[in-house]
Order: C-alpha cells, then sequence, then structure tokens
C-alpha cells in the first residue's frame, strides 16, 4: 500500500469516528488496568458486566488488595481464566499499593513488571489513559492490518513496528481504536463485510465480498 492510499484511508476512518473510545468500562486509568487485563481471552461485553459490580465496592488497589483473591473471584468468575486472572490482578494491586504508592505508572517498563501485564495490556493503558501514541496488536488489528496491507507483518510485534512506521504521526493515537473496530463488526475473521465498508475501495485485500 502506498502512501497516499494509506493516507486516505486513515482519513476516511478519522472522520467517520473523530474521538474513538474503548469498549471497556472505566472511569481512572487503574480501573482501565484491571479490565484490560481482565478482557484478555474474553469479550469487553463480558468484562463489563462483572466491573459493573466489581468497581463501586472496589476501585482502588488497596480496594481489591483488602478484598482478596477468593473475594475478587467472586465478581469476576463469569469471565474466562477468572482464577487466574484474580490472582493476577491482586499481585498486582498489591505491587501498584507498594511500589508506586497505588498509582498506575505511566512507563511501559514498570507495567510490563505487572502480574498479568504484557505489552499489549501496557500498550491499550498508555494510550487510552494517558494519551501516547502506542498501537495494540489484538487479533482484530493484526487481521486488519495485513488484509488492508495497512501494515503488514506476520507477528503481532511486526504488524505493531510496522504500523508505528508507517502511520503519520497524526493518526497514531487513535489508529489502533479504528482498526479495532473495524475489525470487531465489519472486517470480521470468517467472511469479511466488504461490501458495507467504508475504506473497501482502498483496502487492497484480494478476495472481497459482497455483503
Amino acid at each position: 500500500m502506498n502512501k497516499l492510499k494509506r493516507q486516505q484511508m486513515l482519513e476516511i476512518l478519522r472522520d467517520d469516528n473523530p474521538h474513538p473510545e474503548t469498549e471497556l468500562e472505566f472511569q481512572s486509568p487503574f480501573e482501565l488496568l484491571v479490565a484490560v487485563t481482565l478482557s484478555a481471552q474474553a469479550t469487553d461485553v463480558s468484562v463489563n458486566k462483572a466491573t459493573r459490580k466489581l468497581f463501586p465496592v472496589a476501585n482502588t488497589p488497596q480496594a481489591i488488595v483488602d478484598l482478596g483473591v477468593d473475594g475478587l473471584k467472586q465478581y469476576i468468575k463469569t469471565i474466562g481464566l477468572f482464577n487466574t486472572k484474580a490472582v493476577n490482578v491482586h499481585k498486582a494491586c498489591k505491587m501498584l499499593v507498594e511500589l508506586h504508592n497505588s498509582e498506575v505508572p505511566q512507563n511501559r517498563e514498570a507495567l510490563e513488571a505487572l502480574p498479568g501485564v504484557g505489552r499489549k495490556t501496557a500498550n491499550v493503558v498508555l494510550n487510552t489513559a494517558f494519551g501516547w501514541p502506542t498501537i495494540a496488536v489484538d487479533t482484530h488489528i493484526f487481521r486488519v492490518a495485513n488484509r488492508t496491507k495497512l501494515g503488514m507483518g506476520k507477528t503481532v510485534e511486526l504488524v505493531e513496528k510496522k504500523l508505528l512506521k508507517v502511520v503519520p504521526k497524526e493518526f497514531l493515537v487513535d489508529v489502533h481504536h479504528w482498526l479495532i473496530l473495524l475489525g470487531r463488526y465489519t472486517c470480521v475473521a470468517r467472511k469479511p463485510r466488504c461490501g458495507s465498508c467504508i475504506i473497501e475501495d482502498l483496502c487492497e485485500f484480494k478476495d472481497k465480498t459482497e455483503i
């Protein structure tokens, strides 16, 4: 994909959704960190259902530490892998209390040192909570970037590096939201809805559908 086509594609996505937001519900960087950690291999819908009950009771690191692992499990047991996630979130909260004065660090290394927080989660928090120009490549972004030829790569790390290199600075803060939403609702895995896609004419996917 050439530079001009990439620019046009991103302008269309921006015009359609100038201020994209995550579908996870949160009111603070800490709530976002917990929600994103819980969302691994789970839907945002399932996470939101759980955190709507959890956050009114415990929405600070100390409150979740006080809740305990078993107490936390009762709120997130409807989410996949909840046992492991409860342990990780509880440990992460203890670290936030002990090492970071109960604040979510605006630092990639410190974030990734927290249990259950990998590069993708750190990227989401840095981008969505703090406005960093990071791109959290999940399965949706990986698929869309490769299908459209916007930023191709054989691994999520390579796609992230490619997108950071080729996406103009003006789009970097918002591009991962646009691509996630596109992959979640239009450029779906089994049969993309090309006919209803706003960037169909610019996309370089060869096997387009009419739907």
